[in-house]
């Protein structure tokens, strides 16, 4: 029997109860399930999913990066030939060189290269010319060409014909050029079509490898380079470094030694920012040879040269090797202790300034306590900067007095302004005069302290020169032809400041110079072997740094020439017995804390607060308001006449800066004489008459009051 169907009637039922259908089994048959509907906005996700994921894939990302990079170093190589040709053409390259000269402010190589500008130039104007005549020499030289090779065919087709007693010989070698010439034509006809095709093909070839050499392509597609983060230091690793220095006793006794040279080595001990390792060389290695091959060393230790300092400690035949972390001594330092803690204070007898930090990364204290100072170095390295550190520490002593020349004039120590009892600012040779004038009153302070009773307690007097080359350099001769600069006995700024290395530490009379690019004509020998604290920037020569530092310093290992200039802004080598510098060693690096110049005219400020008010000294600005007809009659006193060579020579003693050597007898003449007096002769030498300064001086002040009155 089958199963009841109950079929609606399809007639709309309000209270009907749902019905519920059921299949016949035998009609129902196993069938696929229906595929399932796939929204359009899905496929659209995928898809773009998809592309993404293409695009940003390491492999899509490196193949653009090979295609543009290879792209850019066509445009760059084509670039670079250009500018190139058109440097050969023009005088661009000259002036280029002579701008960056000028922004140097090396103004003898920038008039160098204008004289090698003016001569291209003139010989490009000569080749210009040239060429207006060249097409009739051209013509001239062919016409001459053709008849010479034609009359030399002729004569080689005679000589044929007599020798082969053949007539007909007469124009075979016309003919052989002729044969000649159709070759080279077919020749040349074949290679043409693929010289056409493949001549833009190696012209572009070429700009890739111009580009490619030069590296001229954007930095994002260049290829990527390992950091080079240096091999870890280990026995091996020193051992095999030195084994491999090139020097034949050294490696030949690795080779014999059965631990294969770990005896030679001491502990490896963490020192700040790298290792140290002591090495005792075996016989016949001296410690010198070791030194000399630096850069060879740190390369075995996978190491820059800077990063690798060679000393020689107390124990024979011993090197000291110290290593830096790779790339550690290019990181800054931290800021200065006098920037960082605002209730810093200074003890200039006691204390120890805050300097900087030494290659181990501890802390650089020095003591500034009865020691002259010199620092020097290259041009912009930093040394006003590390100088000014010390003045801005010992400026916290309220005790230190100071007397500044600042012979660069820009401004790096105006914030002593108010703080320093005497503030010279100008490269000049008047600012020189000052300077010279203001280490003489430091010699005269000198010696009245040292002809003080026994005992007796004196305040710190500190006078600073900055590019204290200007005053050695300077040509200058005073009213007595004593000249200012130079390095003789005569010379007034070399004796002063011999005069205060001499015996001003006893009495606390201290001279501080700051000197670059040391030479012996800009700085002394006996000023410089003056200084008890000597240090020194980036220099360029070995016998450079034997001036900055002295021999002993650099024999034991000290190399201020090795330092990077511009890398290595603001790193001194410091040679003095007023800092801390391990035993055996001559000399200390230090990293100097870098104090900008807002930042000294912060510190100079609290500085000022700890003092009382002080009126800083400007002589230039002095000296311009003096009266010279009032300073006459002030020089003549009661003498009723005085002889024109004294009244200049009181002069100069009233005001050295205004009445320096530019005063002469013929001003002084014309002083007078502009205000209706002149120099009389008195028993046949020239006298100023002191009722004629007086007279002049009435007449100048009724002129005035009748002008004032009009």
């Amino acid at each position: 029997m089958g199963t009841v169907h109950h079929l609606d009637d399809h007639r709309p039922t309000p209270s009907a109860e749902p019905v519920t259908l059921v299949k016949d089994p035998a009609a129902t048959a196993p069938t696929s399930p229906p595929p399932k509907a796939v929204p359009q906005g899905s496929r659209i996700v995928r898809t773009g999913r998809a592309v993404r994921t293409a695009a940003t894939h390491e492999r899509t990302r490196s193949a653009a990066r090979f295609t543009v990079r290879h792209g850019m170093y066509v445009v760059g190589g084509g670039r670079i030939v250009a500018r190139r040709a058109w440097e050969g053409r023009t005088a661009a390259r000259y002036e280029r060189m002579l701008r960056a000269a000028e922004a140097a402010g090396n103004l003898e190589l920038a008039t160098e290269w204008e004289e090698r500008g003016q001569r291209f130039r003139a010989a490009r104007h000569q080749r210009r010319m040239d060429l207006l005549s060249a097409p009739v020499k051209a013509a001239k030289g062919a016409a001459a060409g053709l008849g010479i090779t034609a009359g030399g065919l002729l004569l080689l087709g005679i000589i044929l014909a007599v020798a082969n007693e053949n007539f007909a010989d007469l124009a075979t070698p016309t003919l052989a050029l002729i044969e000649l010439v159709r070759w080279i034509v077919l020749i040349i006809t074949v290679v043409w079509g693929p010289l056409v095709v493949l001549g833009p093909w190696a012209a572009l070839l070429a700009l890739w490898g111009v580009g490619r050499h030069q590296q001229a392509a954007p930095q994002w597609v260049l290829p990527d380079r390992p950091a080079d983060v240096g091999a870890p230091i280990t026995p091996s690793v020193v051992v095999t470094a030195l084994r491999d220095l090139g020097i034949a006793p050294l490696r030949q006794a690795v080779k014999e030694m059965g631990d294969a040279g770990a005896a030679m080595l001491g502990p490896i001990r963490i020192a700040g920012c790298g290792v140290e390792v002591d090495v005792t060389l075996p016989s016949g290695v001296a410690t010198d040879e070791v030194q000399k091959r630096r850069r060879k060393l740190a390369e075995n230790l996978s190491r820059h040269e800077h990063e690798v300092f060679i000393t020689i400690p107390q124990a024979a035949r011993t090197v000291r090797l110290w290593i830096a972390d790779s790339g550690a001594l290019d990181e800054p330092i931290g800021p200065s202790p006098l920037m960082t803690d605002t209730t810093l204070t200074a003890d200039y007898a006691k204390g120890r300034a805050p300097w900087g930090q030494d290659l181990r990364g501890d802390a650089a204290l020095i003591s500034l306590y009865q020691r002259h100072m010199l620092i020097t170095g290259l041009s912009n390295q930093g040394k006003t900067a590390a100088l000014r550190a010390l003045a801005l520490w010992l400026a916290l002593d309220p005790r230190v007095e100071f007397r500044v020349a600042d012979l660069k004039g820009v401004g790096d120590w105006g914030m002593f302004d108010g703080l320093a009892t005497v503030l010279i600012q100008g490269p000049t040779d008047d600012h020189v005069i000052e300077a010279t004038e203001m280490l003489e009153d430091l010699v005269k302070e000198m010696e009245r302290r040292i002809q003080a009773p026994p005992g007796t307690v004196f305040t710190p007097l500190i006078g600073i020169v900055d590019e204290a080359q200007v005053a050695f350099m300077c040509p200058v001769v005073d009213g007595e032809k004593r000249p200012y600069g130079g390095s003789k006995a005569t010379a007034r700024y070399f004796m002063a400041a011999r005069k205060i290395h001499n015996q001003g530490r006893a009495v606390d009379v201290l001279l501080y110079q700051g000197t670059q690019d040391p030479t012996d004509q800009n700085l002394p020998k006996l000023v410089r072997e003056g200084a008890h604290t000597r240090a020194s920037l980036a220099l360029g020569t070995e016998s450079q740094a034997r001036m900055a530092l002295g021999d002993k310093a650099v024999d034991g290992g000290a190399a201020p020439n090795l330092l990077r200039p511009g890398l290595d802004k603001g790193t001194v080598v410091v040679a003095s017995d007023g800092i801390k510098i391990p035993a055996g060693q001559a000399a200390l690096t230090v990293r100097t804390h870098y104090i900008s110049t807002d930042d000294a005219a912060e510190i100079a400020d609290r500085a000022k607060a700890l003092r009382g008010g002080i009126t800083t000294l400007h002589a230039v600005d002095q000296g311009e308001e003096r009266d010279p007809l009032t300073d006459v009659a002030a020089v003549l006193a009661d003498a009723p006449r005085m002889r024109t060579n004294e009244v200049l020579k009181r002069l100069h003693s009233l005001d050295p800066k205004v009445y320096g050597n530019q005063w002469t007898n013929d001003r002084l003449k014309s002083l007078l004489e502009a205000h209706g007096e002149e120099p009389k002769k008195s028993h046949g030498v020239m006298v100023v008459h002191r009722d004629h300064v007086l007279r002049a001086l009435d007449n100048r002040d009724t002129e005035g009051s009748a002008s004032a009155a009009e």
